[in-house]
Order: structure tokens, then sequence, then C-alpha cells
């Protein structure tokens, strides 16, 4: 794969905002994992790839005394489909612990430290095979951290769109909205994009 020049100027937000938007992924490649069995028939279709996209939602805080009993909902992606697993189900539970301690697929997304102490604390697992992709973009010279919306601007000159309706929606509720299920999903396919447009495979 051909790896793109990335010393460029890191794009600030009004310079976003006159971009196109970039793709996403069609509604029937987003699937949504809720029961055991959804859970096993993702994890047989995302061992078959070795690099996921990887995000998790969790349901927001708004009072310093409040402590988040997230993540709530795990999101691995592939380049074609992306799963967002809720973890109500216990057995659904155990079969993302399971794919995120796999040492042999790597896991591509921004901003994993606190992802990583939630899903310790949650799921009694350590995540294995991680790439942190701002610390790529910090190898690669940039200064600035990088989030998916700077990394998509500077690696294909496009907009990143996220909903902060859905950013900031309940990820704990029992049925997610559809528009949550897109902003998850995108989320970790756009992650394991950039992953392949820094030339990382």
């Amino acid at each position: 794969m051909t790896q793109r020049p990335l010393h460029q100027p890191t794009p600030g937000k009004d310079e976003i905002a006159l971009l196109e938007p970039f793709e996403r992924l069609a509604p029937s490649h987003v699937h949504l994992v809720a029961t055991a069995a959804q859970a096993q028939a993702a994890s047989d279709a995302l061992r078959r790839h070795r690099v996921w996209g990887f995000d998790t939602e969790s349901k927001p805080t708004f009072a310093k005394e409040q402590v988040s009993d997230g993540p709530h909902t795990v999101q691995l992606a592939i380049t074609s489909d992306a799963w967002v697993f809720q973890l109500h189900d216990p057995q659904c539970r155990t079969i993302v612990a399971q794919l995120l301690a796999a040492p042999e697929h790597l896991k591509a997304g921004f901003g994993l430290g606190d992802d990583r102490k939630r899903i310790i604390a949650k799921l009694g697992v350590t995540p294995e095979g991680v790439v942190e992709l701002n610390t790529v973009f910090r190898e690669r010279g940039y200064r600035k951290d990088m989030g998916v919306k700077a990394a998509i601007a500077v690696l294909f000159h496009r907009r990143f769109l996220k909903s902060k309706k859905a950013a900031t929606s309940n990820w704990a509720a029992p049925r997610l909205s559809e528009s949550q299920l897109a902003y998850a999903a995108n989320d970790a396919w756009a992650a394991l994009r950039v992953y392949q447009a820094l030339g990382l495979e």
C-alpha cells in the first residue's frame, strides 16, 4: 500500500468544515450484536482478518461524583463491515473479551488509554495488539494530538462527520438508535481506514 506523505500542517476546525464529507459505511454493513449467537457469528467473521478498527462508547457522566461503568459498547470493524457489540449479555461480554485479548489481531484506534482502563475494569482482560494511531502520527512528526477528524482531513482531505447528539447519548440503553449505531460503527471503521492509509499493513 502506498504510504502518503504525512508532514503536512494539521488543518483547523474551520478548514475541515470546508472539506467534502468522508464516506460512511452503508447501514446494511453495520451490525448490532446483542446476543451470544450474534457475538459468535461476529467473532467468526472478524477472526478472518488480521487488523480491526477499534473503539468503544460509554454512557456520559455529567457530575463530578459520577463514575462511569462503561464501556457500554465495543466496536470492531473490517474494511467492509463493522459490528457494534452491546455488553448487557454475559456471554456476549465473554466473546468480546476474548476478541480484545487476542494478540494475533491488531486493533487500531484513537485515544484508547481510557478505553483500555475501562475494558480491564469491566471485562477483566487487557486488550492486546492495540495500535494507538495518535502515537503513529507523533512518530511521524505531528505534535498536536490527532483524533479521527484531523486524521481523515490530513490523509483523505475529507471531513469526518460526527454527531454531537449521538456522542452524548445513552450508550447503556437496552436499544440503540440507528444514529447511535452509525456513529459507533463509523468511528471504528474510520480508524481502520486511517491505519490502512498510513501504510501500516
